[in-house]
């Protein structure tokens, strides 16, 4: 019986797709590509890139392109079967890697090409990932003892398979989770927040309307609902997902697996000769010490705080004197926010929703990308696919087809939180052909009801930007070398950079005029309207900006100073950060870490400031626009080429001093952000 996942897709053939062809896929994949390692090595005596560099690639591809999709059907289209596949597979791709990491004769033979005379004569791009090679392979334990390699290996299996579990975990207590009631418990909530809540009703089967736990269901709950009491259920529910507490009490509990996941992770650093975790993750990153990104954070925190005490202060005391509310509690805050932001601005999300339906947001954004970058975006209407929500579309370049994006926008049961960007294909030269990069975009907004299409809020708006700007810098890289291709090799406290700074374009009044248009007229955003809406762009940004702060500074304290303990141990350290840094300290029921999938699941353990460094680039970088013109074409030109089209084969630093002429000033994150330096 043929395997699709062995076969030589340009695209993956979902149709043909089951869960069994999972691990027999995988399992002849790496087999084989032992075996031509193997032979790689004794074949030659003298390496070159083309003797070995070269296949390792193809066959590293092959994997690629074989894993890409049981990973992305396991994020979008959840089930006990793909589930059982995709987890079935994780072991094997932890072993193979570590074989290769720790593989003695294959970094000697890296380092030989490393010390050729001729090394300065290959291509940037290639010099650059046998760099990287020779420090990964360093950091996955080469030099290690063989009992220190064993345990090494080990330890990369089982975190592997604890970060899939936490995230099932986050997925399961998210969905196992619904409120059924009545249109009067729901008072407040705005027309398309009820046909969304009417909707979920009957595609359960159940009359009335339905609430759960995935965000465009709960949070204009938390947002509008004058049901005081069903604002703290919902928001004690969601605080407590993947807990010993609330709902579905300890059966989806994350605690022991947070405590497990800190403890491996030190052990590792510990056996690669690092102080902490945290000093190993900057391995990889731009960031030179433990001590300057907590410099960094500790320097924000001190510059937004005193602000964010301010407008905290302000909605206590609106609540309390324009609404007889004085105990202002978390399930609160949304909800006068919102009220505060509409007396003092006249604008609210609900009159915005209806000027952002999705079909004129998706023209207005790719018209961005065409003024920034000269690409055109068409829909490819007949394809392979997944799901009934998902989308492909191909991005052409002076009439050539360069990349291509799957869209899958809407929350469903089975289906991730959150939104994401992953490689699909990477753009790289193959068998004398060149293989065009293909990225997953994955969103969670409110589905459309009926005939009316699916309308954005302002913030949905700029997460749909942010990562079509993770997808650009994968699609529009000009690199041929995988491992520097697009994403690829950027330094994590960099790859947020393209994402973030395309956001920019969401407020500015030139690009909402072809953005925005209503679902019904067509018209854009009105004037008044929009002179509203960026007005109130930086309502209570300081409180936002030291939310943020706290997720940072508690994951890389924890990831810095972890020496063992409990689930107490890290509620402690989360503690200390929030005295430092919020301005609203949570219940003590607050279990947010217990679903910090970022840190826990995700790729940002000791990380997660990378968003904030990221902004200090992406404010720096789009300050140059706004000095030149937002669609000056030259400016975006300089961008693509300095920053989308080098992928990971400059570095970053190098990459942003190149586009911008200096290096990066925190000023413009500060004035963008409304806060005071």
């Amino acid at each position: 019986m043929s395997n699709p996942l062995l076969e030589n897709h340009s695209l993956p053939a979902f149709s043909q797709i089951k869960p069994e062809h999972a691990e027999p896929a995988i399992s002849t994949l790496i087999e084989r590509n032992k075996e031509t390692i193997d032979k790689l090595l004794s074949a030659n005596q003298d390496y070159t890139w083309d003797n070995l560099m070269q296949p390792i690639e193809d066959m590293d591809d092959d994997l690629a392109r074989a894993w890409s999709p049981l990973g992305h059907l396991n994020g979008v289209l959840n089930s006990d079967e793909i589930r059982e596949a995709y987890n079935a597979c994780l072991p094997l791709l932890s072993q193979y890697s570590t074989w290769m990491g720790q593989h003695e004769a294959l970094y000697l033979a890296y380092e030989q090409i490393a010390q050729r005379s001729d090394f300065e004569l290959l291509e940037p791009a290639q010099q650059k990932a046998i760099k990287n090679a020779l420090r990964d392979f360093r950091l996955a334990g080469v030099s290690l003892s063989d009992q220190h390699k064993q345990r090494f290996g080990e330890i990369k299996q089982r975190l592997s398979k604890l970060g899939s579990e936490f995230s099932e975990h986050v997925l399961d207590a998210t969905d196992a989770w619904k409120m059924t009631l009545t249109r009067e418990d729901l008072d407040g909530l705005p027309e398309s927040a009820l046909e969304n809540a009417k909707q979920a009703a009957e595609q359960a089967g159940e009359t009335g309307y339905v609430i759960t736990l995935d965000f465009p269901s709960y949070q204009p709950v938390l947002t509008y609902c004058n049901n005081g009491k069903l604002r703290q259920a919902v928001y004690e529910a969601n605080c407590t997902r993947a807990s010993a507490l609330g709902p579905n009490a300890g059966q989806f509990d994350n605690s022991e697996l947070i405590t497990e996941i800190l403890n491996l992770r030190q052990e590792l650093a510990t056996l690669l000769d690092f102080t902490s975790y945290a000093e190993l993750s900057l391995a990889t990153k731009m960031a030179d010490s433990t001590d300057g990104v907590l410099e960094f954070l500790n320097n924000l925190a001190q510059k937004s705080h005193p602000q964010a005490q301010t407008e905290w202060q302000e909605l206590a005391e609106y609540a309390a004197s324009q609404h007889n509310h004085p105990d202002l509690q978390p399930w609160d805050a949304a909800f006068f926010s919102e009220k505060l932001k509409q007396d003092r601005f006249e604008v609210s999300q609900e009159e915005i929703r209806p000027y952002l339906p999705v079909p004129t947001v998706l023209n207005g954004m790719f018209e961005v990308a065409n003024r920034l970058y000269g690409i055109e975006i068409s829909e490819v209407e007949e394809f392979d696919n997944y799901h009934e929500d998902a989308r492909l579309f191909e991005i052409h370049l002076k009439g050539k087809p360069i990349a291509r994006f799957y869209l899958d926008l809407y929350a469903r049961s089975g289906k991730r939180g959150g939104a994401w960007m992953d490689d699909c294909r990477i753009r790289r030269v193959q068998a004398g052909e060149l293989q065009l990069p293909v990225a997953y975009l994955v969103c969670n907004f409110t589905p459309p009801v009926g005939a009316k299409p699916s309308l954005l809020t302002s913030m949905e708006l700029t997460t749909l930007f942010h990562e079509f700007g993770h997808g650009l810098h994968h699609m529009l890289t000009h690199q041929t070398v995988a491992s520097v291709s697009g994403i690829n090799g950027v330094a994590w406290d960099a790859v947020e950079l393209p994402s973030q700074f395309l956001e920019n374009w969401c407020w500015e009044r030139d690009a909402l005029r072809f953005i925005s248009g209503h679902y019904e007229t067509g018209e854009p955003l009105p004037d008044t309207l929009l002179e509203k809406l960026l007005d109130a762009r930086n309502f209570q940004s300081a409180i936002t900006m030291c939310r943020q702060l706290e997720f940072a500074l508690f994951d890389f304290r924890l990831h810095n100073e972890w020496q063992g303990g409990d689930a107490s141990t890290v509620q402690t350290l989360l503690d200390e950060v929030r005295e430092q840094v919020a301005v609203m300290i949570p219940p003590v029921y607050n279990k947010f870490q217990n679903a910090f999938s970022h840190i826990f699941a995700g790729g940002y353990a000791a990380g997660y400031y990378s968003y904030k460094w990221a902004e200090v680039l992406s404010s720096d970088a789009f300050s140059r626009f706004e000095e030149e013109g937002i669609f000056n074409p030259d400016t975006g030109a300089d961008f693509r080429s300095a920053i989308l089209e080098v992928g990971g084969s400059v570095d970053a630093m190098t990459a942003f001093v190149n586009f911008r002429g200096r290096e990066p000033s925190i000023e413009p994150l500060l004035r963008h952000s409304g806060i005071a330096a």
